[in-house]
């Protein structure tokens, strides 16, 4: 069966550390045939910056935010797939602020009963991976967390790489190493 991978790329350089990663991944994942769809972040058109805590979303039946702008589309998207992917630079021990406005949506994709304490999502069973990279050798462990934990509690099966010592942007293109790493999770991912 043909897999589905949404990869939601948050940096803002189109020739970075990140976009190199992405496309290595998906590489790998094509090169077993999946179907890749890549989603640029940064360059989406938001109305808001993050989700507005409106809780509309919760009072439809649709797992989608109620906010239509170029995100909204994206979230559908990440209910319909078996394979998301985020991929961020580190940025002061977290994700970019690109990335961050799509992950903060992701709540319109689950659905609480507060009285029985319950919860429901299309998310359940889904592999979400997080690739990352960062300059030094620090911080990884904190921007990889929220992830890790987000994956846990929604039941999703989780991966990541997480490349320390990548250098300035676009130093890793030269890493074979890390190339293959990537384009082997790409693979294993199908």
């Amino acid at each position: 069966m043909l897999k589905k991978i949404l990869v939601l790329s948050g940096s803002p350089n189109k020739k970075g550390n990140t976009a190199l990663l992405v496309n290595w991944f998906s590489e790998g994942a094509r090169s077993k045939g999946a179907d890749v769809e890549i989603v640029q972040t940064a360059f989406l058109k938001y109305k808001f910056n993050g989700c507005t805590s409106c809780r509309s979303c919760q009072k439809i039946k649709k797992y989608e935010c109620v906010i239509n702008d170029e995100a909204k589309p994206v979230l559908v998207k990440m209910a319909k797939v078996d394979v998301i992917v985020m991929a961020t630079p580190l940025y002061f021990y977290g994700p970019s602020a690109q990335l961050k406005l799509i992950f903060d949506r992701m709540f319109s994709l689950y659905k609480w009963d507060n009285k029985t304490g319950t919860m429901k999502t299309p998310l359940k069973g889904k592999t979400f991976t997080l690739i990352a990279s960062t300059y030094e050798d620090i911080g990884l462990d904190a921007l990889e967390k929220p992830f890790r934990l987000t994956a846990e509690y929604t039941g999703m099966k989780f991966k990541s790489l997480l490349i320390p010592n990548a250098g300035e942007s676009g130093d890793i293109k030269n890493r074979t190493n890390i190339r293959e790493k990537a384009i082997a999770l790409g693979k294993k991912a199908v």
